[in-house]
């Protein structure tokens, strides 16, 4: 704006500006002004959604609804439809990955949370259910503004089964419970609760087994996942079926990978019976883009492309991202492959979630989200929960002395060293878009103390050492010294699986000499997405502190700094297992089985399965005081009442064990009081894990132990706080057999809660009335 213009002129084309970009949107169907349409029954907000979508469909020719088919939906004038950009992400904020979102100066930017695998790291689903709330203020504040959709392919909850995948960055982690309630929460928040209504709408992705990029020559187009019913039951389908059956998702996306020789995008068994059937998907399934084309190019698993279409199609997939069905759908047709009515099928589910949406409704401005706009975007409220996200993520892996936090007074100049000790767009990870603003760690330090910065490393790559004597002697001359290491999307990210586990290049050579020489403290601070072997570090006196920070979005800067010097306290648990190099030795990526095998020498993959060395466990995380569990109250004994026509022989009582689909599991619930007491001298926020272990007699279905429960609570110090805790017997306590079959192995379950254990044994309540 010209510096000449006056200040009441100023304000008036500003006002101008964000009025019209407010009203920029006009309606994407249906609109008031057209008289050809708006009559029609389709555009009747009082008629039923059915029953507008059949009427809808009805008036489509074949050329048209092919063209639906896809992301970049084509526009039907003559019924006043506009063409529609169905891709969209919001993995951790609005992003402008997909074509769906176009920053512009009205909105050039978007509060950029986290990374997931950080914010997982909080084990707190409120704060997942707040940040999803914030996402789709934002997203449909730019929707208002013409730059963005309604429909957001996010969040990505597979399980981060290989400490090397590149994208377990975008996961909640390795456990499955954990990123269920992740996906069930995030959801909630972006969709909202309304019963037949959406905010926007969410997809979860990608289903299933989906793990593997890029690893030693084998890619994602071409590999074929052979993995176990029992692997598929009780581990990689679990995170799916909770944020379908519990989060009431609007949309799944199939993955590119085979699943036993099936694409997952052309497989009915998984897409009509498992989404659709079993879980009862109310929404749309989208392919991952191009996911029809590589099964058909890439995959041969189709001969023509007119059959790829077909079956695709009449497996249940609805919208491909991707040209393929827009352009072989119709020939498919004419060729007796594929019905009109299998096509209207699919046309079904999408325009009820666009109907759901409120895109057949009229002009945005007049709808509930309507006056959302650029003032809704970026808003110091939405900023300072992406600081206290990050603030919450952040895990203290170590802390001698204790060093941590850092006073102020003694430290008054510290050293800030490393590749990262400058990031910006390194701490938004993957699938982001374009921050507000940013926060460095070396800005965040410099808030509570001198600082004196050496980058020690030209980047994360670290190739060699011509850095390394400035910083080593900044280490010398300061009062405590950081070291801000760790990775990128250079070394981990879509399309680029991790090799080994170290830290790259010659950092840990910095990291070790940096260390040797320093006058003060030095603490370590990792940015990344997955597990470091960092056992020099964790086993080195001369490093007090390490802090483990993720990606921790626009504010990670500011969260760690906070972390180092005590204004917040770290709250936070690992979300993954840290593995030694070691691990790896017999683990190729494609190798699926989560059970370890001891005749093949196999490990067995995260903390549920696999007995071995660690660098640092699973749900590991430090404070600055120390917490108390006391077990108030707890039952020793529970029924599992069954259903009453059932016969020993069908549930498996003599094998100690009851089918879960043959118990009564509705109301099936332990409860468990803890008082959590804190001890110390800071007020802190605890993060309660609570874990289960099977009866012994589980056997070969068994996993070594599983979170069942978690919590988050805050408790000054000295005082004490009880918690309630509420397990669901069906879901949580029991296991998957080798057929792929649920059950609850009967006998004693013992429960891990922080420095308590306890016991419950399981009962069968109708034994006597169940005949042989």
């Amino acid at each position: 704006m010209s510096s000449t213009f006056s200040p009441l002129v100023a304000v008036f084309l500003l006002l101008f500006l964000v009025r019209h970009t407010c009203e920029a949107r006009d309606a994407f169907a249906c609109d008031p002004k057209n008289a050809a349409t708006k009559n029609l029954p389709f555009c009747k907000v009082s008629v039923a959604i059915a029953e507008r979508v059949k009427d809808l469909i009805g008036r489509l020719t074949l050329e048209e609804k092919v063209r639906l088919l896809v992301n970049n939906a084509a526009a039907v004038p003559r019924l006043g439809m506009k063409g529609y950009e169905w891709w969209s992400e919001a993995l951790h904020g609005v992003s402008n990955v997909g074509p769906g979102v176009k920053f512009n100066a009205q909105f050039p930017g978007a509060t950029s949370f986290p990374q997931v695998i950080t914010t997982a790291a909080s084990f707190n689903a409120s704060l997942w259910e707040s940040i999803g709330r914030v996402v789709s203020d934002e997203a449909r504040a730019m929707y208002n503004g013409g730059i963005a959709g309604l429909t957001y392919w996010s969040p990505n909850i597979n399980i981060f089964r290989d400490p090397r995948w590149g994208r377990g960055q975008e996961t909640p982690g390795e456990d499955p419970v954990l990123g269920g309630i992740y996906a069930v929460s995030y959801v909630r928040g972006l969709q909202g609760t309304h019963a037949n209504r959406l905010k926007v709408a969410a997809c979860c992705k990608h289903f299933t087994a989906y793990d593997l990029d890029n690893w030693k020559g084998m890619d994602r187009f071409h590999f074929n996942a052979q993995v176990s019913k029992q692997d598929i039951e009780d581990t990689f389908d679990v995170p799916f079926r909770m944020c379908v059956s519990e989060g009431k998702v609007a949309s799944v996306m199939c993955s590119y990978n085979q699943v036993n020789g099936v694409p997952t995008c052309a497989d009915p068994n998984l897409l009509k019976n498992t989404l659709r059937g079993l879980w009862q998907l109310d929404g749309y399934i989208v392919s991952d883009c191009d996911s029809v084309g590589v099964f058909y190019s890439n995959q041969h698993y189709a001969s023509t492309p007119e059959e790829a279409a077909a079956d695709a199609i009449k497996a249940g997939l609805d919208l491909d991202c991707g040209p393929f069905l827009a352009v072989h759908t119709q020939d498919a047709v004419t060729k007796g492959l594929l019905s009109q009515a299998d096509v209207d099928g699919a046309l079904v589910n999408t325009l009820t979630v666009q109907m759901r949406l409120g895109m057949f409704d009229g002009e945005p401005s007049a709808q509930e989200y309507g006056k959302l706009g650029p003032k809704d975007v970026c808003k110091p409220a939405h900023q300072e929960l992406a600081l206290e996200a990050a603030r919450q993520g952040i895990v203290l892996l170590k802390n001698t002395g204790p060093v941590l936090p850092l006073s102020q007074q003694p430290h008054h100049t510290v050293a800030v060293i490393g590749p990262n000790s400058k990031a910006n767009v390194t701490m938004i990870g993957n699938y982001a878009g374009i921050a507000c603003e940013y926060t460095s760690p070396l800005q965040g330090i410099g808030r509570y103390a001198r600082t004196v910065h050496q980058l020690g490393c030209e980047n994360v790559a670290c190739k060699n050492d011509n850095l390394f004597g400035s910083a080593i002697n900044a280490a010398r001359q300061a009062d405590a010294t950081v070291l801000v290491m760790g990775l990128d999307q250079s070394i981990e990210a879509e399309t680029v699986d991790r090799t080994h586990l170290l830290l790259p290049g010659r950092q840990q050579d910095l990291v070790s000499k940096v260390a040797a020489a320093s006058k003060g403290p030095t603490i370590l601070v990792l940015m990344s997405g997955g597990p470091v072997d960092i056992t020099f570090a964790k086993n080195n006196p001369r490093i007090v502190g390490i802090l483990w920070a993720g990606y921790p979005g626009q504010a990670g800067g500011a969260a760690i700094a906070d972390i180092l010097f005590g204004t917040s306290s770290p709250g936070g648990k690992l979300p993954m297992t840290w593995y030694p190099q070691e691990y790896l030795r017999k683990l190729p990526m494609t190798k699926m089985a989560m059970r370890a095998s001891k005749s093949a020498g196999y490990p067995g993959r995260t903390y549920r399965f696999y007995k071995g060395e660690v660098v640092y466990p699973f749900g590991h995380g430090l404070t600055y005081t120390h917490f108390v569990h006391t077990l108030a109250s707890a039952p020793t004994v529970v029924s599992v009442p069954l259903n009453g026509h059932r016969r020993s022989n069908a549930t498996n009582i003599s094998n100690r064990a009851i089918r879960v689909t043959h118990a009564r599991c509705d109301n099936l619930f332990i409860t468990l009081q803890v008082d959590v007491k804190n001890v110390g001298s800071r007020d802190a926020t605890h993060t309660l894990l609570v874990f289960s272990a099977p009866p012994a007699a589980a056997g070969h279905w068994a996993l070594e132990k599983q979170l069942v429960a978690f919590d988050k609570v805050h408790v000054p110090a000295k005082a004490q706080h009880r918690v309630g805790i509420h397990i669901h017997v069906c879901k949580l306590l029991s296991v998957v057999d080798k057929s792929g079959i649920r059950r609850i192995p009967l006998g004693l379950h013992s429960f891990n809660i922080g420095d308590v254990k306890h016991s419950v044994s399981l009962q069968a309540a109708a034994l006597g009335i169940i005949k042989s």
